[in-house]
């Protein structure tokens, strides 16, 4: 067969059927079912996938920056030849509402936590420019959310540090803890503060007065003050049967003389006071009753409240977990360690001291609840001092006087001076550092002698409102020093025995200073919620409970009867119970 020439193949093909060509028909129009569309063109560039000719960094980290600046405006119909359709402007017009997160790291070099990815962290504001001299604190007086006054300093503390979450954490689970009591349809809420503006109040209330002074105290015994960490320093925790007492504020009869006698219109523990103003610190729920009764007002507390507990690792980025959340350890749950701290912080004091009766401070007034007709074991060592402060907002008010009940548990001899010390004497302790809820504690029995700055530099982290309310209670003692034990298991997995590793010994102060604690902001907390009540008319009982899962407060107004059923709190006024009936 003879070969056919080009020129007789075209004709072949013009004479086929339209219908039976190869490709899409031709065709005039512009719109596909209404819609514009460009026609191909070769002159149109394609867009590349990926762009695999860079090499190195541009390769790693700027592959697809690199992509989106060259090749993301040729799309099909963009290009040179190409007609611009409104496929190319709808693009543009969605990409212009997107953005790519910039990942790569910075070359700044600031102050903040560097690291690859963008972390959240909410860290401790800096200290404000005091605006104004003189005056009794600078406190300012600002609208609170619910249309009543609240305060404001010029200066003070800005907000206080959270977790930082990292990018393991990005689908972390939000904690829902519960209240330590539950609201009730007849509570009245009268305000509700964060704690954002809790934490920028300030108010000095000078050193304070002692009033009076009761019980006995014994003196600290040295021994316990040898390296710690030693093995030659580790002793077995002994229990020993001492009588000790955490009477409330309105059941204090030494509270109820002050109160008849006038000497001021506020009344408080020291361990009530102390959560309350270290309250912008706390992450559990905690409530506090507050009755107003004869233009007098008793901060107090329910029976069974959770202030009497000890928590353990409460601010801990990854503090421990309920069982109910996944913890497989019943010791390690944040109940059950509570439990155990508050026992440990209870039977520690008696074993760190002499006890000798010939040889020990003696108070003014005997011990206010140690009845030896009813109680069969000694008191242990403690004396209670009640102490006046004033928190009246400047010299020319009217002062407004608050007196709390203090706690020492021991005496030491100074040894240049030879005068008697005060000392307030705590208890941290550890329960596995390898568990969940540990706060990446380092192990005492090693790290305790060769890194004792790092020890207490992660207890600051993992417990900063615990400590902050044991500094508190220090200062309103006005004690010289605050001895502190490194308390730990004997074994991991148990909870029945436990050893001392060490004891630590500060001055509050200072100790204050080092974990930024500013007690001008907790006096001012405690006036903050004070006016608030004052400005109720009439008597009155209210609650402040900490919301259990948001750094926000709210304060109640409830019937006279709150927690009777259970406690019977007001039984423990006779003039409040008097008037009820």
């Amino acid at each position: 067969m003879a070969p056919i020439s080009l020129k007789d193949l075209n004709e072949v093909i013009d004479s086929l059927p339209q219908e039976n060509t190869w490709g899409p028909p031709t065709t005039t129009e512009t719109t596909l079912n209404g819609v514009p569309y460009a026609p191909f063109s070769k002159g149109d560039k394609l867009g590349r996938m990926a762009d695999w000719t860079s090499d190195g960094k541009d390769r790693e980290r700027g592959g697809r920056q690199q992509f989106n600046q060259r090749y993301r405006d040729q799309i099909y119909g963009g290009g040179p030849g190409g007609l611009q359709t409104v496929f190319n402007l709808e693009q543009q017009n969605e990409e212009s509402t997107f953005s790519l997160v910039d990942r790569s790291q910075t070359s700044s070099r600031g102050r903040g936590f560097g690291g690859r990815g963008s972390a959240v962290f909410r860290g401790r504001g800096g200290r404000g420019a005091q605006s104004q001299r003189g005056g009794r604190g600078a406190f300012q007086r600002v609208q609170t959310r619910g249309g009543q006054q609240g305060y404001d300093s010029r200066g003070g503390r800005g907000g206080r540090g959270g977790r930082r979450f990292g990018w393991k954490d990005y689908d972390k689970p939000q904690r829902n803890r519960e209240a330590s009591v539950q609201p009730k349809d007849s509570w009245k809420v009268l305000e509700e503060v964060d704690f954002s503006r809790l934490q920028k109040l300030n108010l000095e209330a000078g050193e304070g007065e002692d009033l009076d002074d009761c019980g006995f105290l014994y003196y600290y015994d040295r021994a316990y003050d040898k390296q710690p960490g030693a093995p030659t320093s580790i002793r077995k925790l002994q229990v020993l049967d001492r009588a000790a007492y955490n009477v409330s504020t309105s059941s204090d009869p030494v509270i109820q003389d002050l109160a008849d006698r006038n000497e001021a219109t506020i009344f408080a523990t020291d361990n009530i006071l102390s959560m309350l103003m270290c309250a912008p610190r706390s992450i559990y729920s905690w409530d506090i009753v507050i009755v107003k009764q004869d233009g007098k007002i008793y901060i107090d507390k329910r029976e069974g409240s959770s202030l009497d507990m000890v928590t353990v690792n409460e601010n801990a980025a990854d503090a421990p977990l309920e069982m109910s959340e996944g913890n497989k350890d019943q010791i390690n749950s944040p109940g059950a360690l509570k439990e155990e701290a508050t026992h440990i912080n209870n039977v520690f004091p008696s074993q760190v001291v002499l006890e000798n009766e010939n040889n020990k401070y003696e108070a003014s007034h005997p011990h206010p609840f140690y009845d030896p007709n009813e109680e069969t074991d000694p008191p242990a060592s403690k004396t209670y001092k009640y102490r006046r402060f004033d928190l009246s907002l400047s010299d020319d008010e009217e002062p407004v006087h608050l007196i709390v009940r203090t706690e020492l548990d021991a005496v030491v001899k100074n040894s240049i001076s030879g005068e008697d010390q005060m000392l307030v004497i705590k208890a941290l302790n550890e329960f596995d550092n390898k568990a969940q809820g540990s706060g990446g504690a380092l192990d005492w029995r090693t790290k305790l002698a060769s890194q004792r700055g790092a020890v207490v530099a992660t207890e600051m982290k993992n417990n900063s409102c615990k400590l902050a309310r044991w500094t508190t209670q220090a200062m309103l003692a006005k004690a010289d020093l605050m001895k502190l034990g490194f308390v730990s298991r004997q074994n991991p997995k148990s909870t029945a025995e436990h050893v001392i590793v060490g004891v630590l010994g500060y001055k509050p102060r200072e100790f204050a200073s080092q974990m930024n604690l500013n007690v001008g902001n907790g006096w001012a907390i405690v006036k903050a919620f004070v006016d608030m009540v004052q400005k109720v008319e009439g008597d009155g009982k209210f609650v402040l409970v900490k919301d259990p899962n948001k750094p926000t407060i709210r304060l109640y107004q409830v019937p006279g009867n709150t927690f009777e059923e259970d406690d019977d709190i007001n039984s423990m006024m006779p003039s409040v119970q008097e008037d009820e009936e």
